[in-house]
């Protein structure tokens, strides 16, 4: 019987927009970029998840062990250290698109860790953002709303 669990990070109605305002000038700039980017490639209607994540979509999975939940399809955090970049089935298969992405990164299992925003290659962005939000199609339901 799938069990369901009670994530920390939880989709709520709190506003992206008052939440990029709250934050520091070099942030918000980034913020707003990263949220125009997003709102085109998805099509979709930001929501804000946990503190300070700004989500696209949302997917329910299932694992093997049973557990269950929903979580944002794909998204982006501006953190202190840089903007952070959710591609939810992970990068591994994305080695093609991030070398020609134009910034300095580091990769986590499904966060793409940016050190700024300088130099970003827009497109590949993009293109980045739509291959994760297919490949994560193929595994889980995936509402875009």
């Amino acid at each position: 019987m799938p069990r369901s669990v009670t994530l920390k990070t939880k989709k709520h109605d709190q506003g992206v927009y008052g939440h990029i305002a709250s934050l520091d000038t070099n942030s918000q700039k980034n913020a707003k970029s990263l949220l125009a980017i997003f709102t085109k490639a998805t099509g979709t209607t930001p929501k804000l998840w946990g503190d300070s994540i700004i989500g696209f979509g949302e997917y329910h999975y299932t694992y093997d062990s049973g557990r269950e939940g929903d979580f944002l399809a794909t998204g982006f955090a501006v953190r202190k250290n840089g903007p952070t970049i959710y591609i939810m089935p992970g990068y591994e298969n994305y080695s093609d698109i991030l070398k020609t992405i134009g910034v300095p990164y580091k990769l986590g299992k499904s966060c793409l860790y940016l050190k700024h925003l300088d130099g970003l290659h827009t497109p590949k962005l993009t293109k980045l953002i739509k291959a994760g939000l297919k490949d994560l199609k193929k595994r889980y339901p995936v509402t875009m709303q």
